[in-house]
């Protein structure tokens, strides 16, 4: 008898985790593909490590094919999915599926804002990690050797737009390595350096516990980081920006840390969507399709403590929707039973607090 064929697209935190916590729930009783354009994961909780030097690139990514025992590792770009026929196609093939899950994650428009602003510098993977350190660095000794006062301080002055955890994450790595920096110049030693941290939302960290949150703004602000809420953009100009709150910012530095957008393949599925991202039931199932399951950036995933409310698109929400999406494909091929996604979030996820965070991956892959 032939076993299902269950192909996983993308191994970002959500397929990542879907496929281990599948192949932990079938064993044998199921062949597990996962697609994905290379071999290896990156984990983003680490990107402050490699912005400020403690980790280079290579450490942070972990490789597919070696930390997931009897899942089959595919390297291909999926260019389209025939939800009727039930076949993947991606670049290398085609791959005939009985169940599938779509965790094709996001990806981010800095090059869209870069357009606007040379001074834009995106926080989504290790490459923008390592050019936001030189940003830094340039910035820096460019201040030191001007005598022009507004210029030095334009030239000290970093921004950050989005406070959840990219956001956060970026100001106290980036704050930390700046002074670290200025430190080692004299010409810097009596400069002011400015850090500012802008979101919309009425909190840091908007999809976490308010106490959380409430610590967060604490730590930051002893540390001399300027948090303004309820505040986004309003004007980029060449000099600096212009925040909806009236402040004009003279600086050479913006870090964009939101701008993630589904992956464009969910546009062309024929799938129900809501917010550009595929509609799924609490069990994470798309509705109609119940061989199909979504999950991570690219699924409307229904919060069950808001009715009509979809949960925010967020690594920790991608850690725990994979590997609910694993166990629950698993349960559909009569292994377990299925669950529905409980919105809950833990204090343990923000590594720069000093607390213990829970990584999506294995540990020892980093050692």
């Amino acid at each position: 008898m032939n076993r299902p064929q269950v192909v996983i697209v993308g191994a970002g935190i959500a397929g990542y985790q879907a496929a281990r916590a599948l192949s932990r729930r079938v064993g044998d009783g199921a062949e597990i593909v996962l697609v994905n354009p290379t071999g290896v994961a990156l984990r983003p909780e680490l990107l402050p490590q490699v912005m400020t030097g403690v980790l280079s690139p290579d450490r942070v990514g972990v490789p597919l094919a070696g930390t997931l025992p009897g899942v089959r590792v595919v390297l291909g770009t999926v260019a389209h999915i025939d939800t009727h026929a039930r076949r993947v196609l991606y670049d290398g093939g085609v791959l005939d599926y009985d169940r599938l899950i779509v965790a094709a994650g996001g990806v981010s428009e800095v090059a869209r804002v870069s357009a606007i602003s040379a001074h834009s510098v995106g926080f989504h993977d290790a490459g923008q990690a390592l050019r936001l350190r030189d940003h830094i660095h340039r910035q820096l000794f460019q201040a030191a050797a001007t005598s022009d006062p507004a210029e030095r301080a334009a030239h000290c002055t970093f921004v950050v737009l989005g406070a959840g955890y990219a956001g956060t994450a970026a100001v106290a790595a980036g704050q930390a390595l700046s002074r670290a920096i200025a430190c080692r110049d004299p010409r810097l030693r009596e400069q002011p350096i400015r850090w500012i941290l802008a979101d919309p939302a009425e909190w840091l960290l908007p999809d976490m516990p308010h106490r959380l949150s409430r610590a967060a703004a604490r730590m930051l602000r002893s540390r001399g980081v300027e948090v303004r809420t309820r505040t986004s953009l309003g004007q980029v100009t060449s000099r600096g920006l212009r925040l909806t709150d009236g402040a004009f910012i003279a600086t050479r530095t913006i870090v964009w840390s939101f701008g993630v957008r589904p992956d464009p393949l969910v546009a062309n599925l024929g799938l129900a969507a809501e917010q550009g991202r595929i509609r799924v039931d609490e069990h994470l199932a798309v509705p109609g399709h119940p061989e199909i399951h979504a999950c991570g950036d690219v699924a409307a995933v229904p919060d069950l403590t808001r009715p009509g409310g979809i949960i925010p698109m967020s690594a920790q929400h991608a850690l725990r929707q994979g590997r609910l999406a694993g166990g629950n494909v698993a349960a559909s091929l009569g292994y377990g039973s299925r669950r529905p996604y409980q919105h809950r979030l833990h204090d343990s996820l923000v590594p720069w607090s000093g607390r213990r965070h829970e990584s999506p991956f294995p540990a020892a892959v980093t050692r």
